[in-house]
């Protein structure tokens, strides 16, 4: 069985086939998801489908592009977390490709993000992109190796992975492992320990190959698994059976739970 760690399912491209999208998880083995927030304003739909289905999970949080609607506080987030379907805080982070300028604002919703994840005792969910420095600086100035987490999507270099693995965290792979010319990405999957490896697709985007192109969905990350099982030389379903595993444990959901 796989996991998707980290999806968008209230997103307009798959919530109007939810029903379709489930069946489409369960025929390739995709046991459980993630369902993640990236607004406040949204979070109510996030945790309406985790609530609504056994082997689907939510988180609370502000994605770090947002710059409209409400501003979270570490008060807020260690509510909304409060509920048992809620596994993680995020995703959070930072991301200096898509924003310029001062973003100090940025930084700020980043440590408040991580200190509501140390008072609820979840993990984190972190973004990050053309900002690895600080977003590694920030995680050990504030204690993030207390919560623990997953550095999602990753996109950097092996550095930056041992680095995040060093302070507690894991590592998440998406559909971009399978692209013929993220050859960076694909020496970090050959590299880091099985155990610290997350997979995921970030549905509706970043379809895999052979999919690559169109609306993502949580069945394809059986794709992302298989490409990580060719890069390492090693049978898919040890991939399948240490990043099940991993989820499980990093957010406290549990295995026997029915699809």
């Amino acid at each position: 069985m796989f996991v998707d760690s980290h999806c968008h399912l209230d997103f307009p491209e798959l919530s109007g086939r939810l029903d379709q999208v489930l069946a489409a998880m369960r025929a390739n083995r995709v046991s459980h998801a993630l369902c993640v927030s990236v607004a406040l304003e949204t979070f109510p739909r996030v945790l309406e489908l985790a609530r609504g289905h056994a082997n689907l999970y939510a988180s609370a949080g502000k994605h770090p592009d947002h710059t409209d609607g409400a501003e979270p506080t570490v008060e807020s987030l260690v509510e909304l977390a409060a509920d048992p379907k809620v596994v993680a805080i995020g995703e959070t982070g930072l991301d200096y490709y898509r924003l310029t300028g001062d973003l100090e604002w940025q930084r700020e919703r980043f440590r408040t993000h991580i200190r509501a994840a140390r008072r609820a005792r979840k993990p984190l969910i972190v973004h990050t992109r053309a900002a690895a420095a600080d977003t590694l600086r920030i995680l050990r100035e504030e204690g993030a190796g207390e919560a623990g987490g997953v550095m999602h999507c990753f996109t950097e270099s092996l550095s930056v992975a041992e680095q995040a693995i060093e302070i507690g965290f894991h590592v998440s792979f998406s559909g971009i492992v399978t692209f013929r010319n993220a050859l960076e990405v694909k020496e970090v999957a050959r590299a880091i320990p099985l155990d610290r490896m997350l997979i995921e697709t970030d549905a509706p985007y970043l379809a895999p190959v052979p999919h690559r192109g169109r609306i993502n969905e949580p069945a394809y990350v059986l794709h992302v698994a298989e490409e990580i099982a060719k890069l390492r030389g090693i049978d898919l379903d040890e991939v399948a059976a240490a990043t099940s595993r991993n989820v499980f444990d990093l957010f406290r959901i549990a295995s026997e739970i029915a699809a």
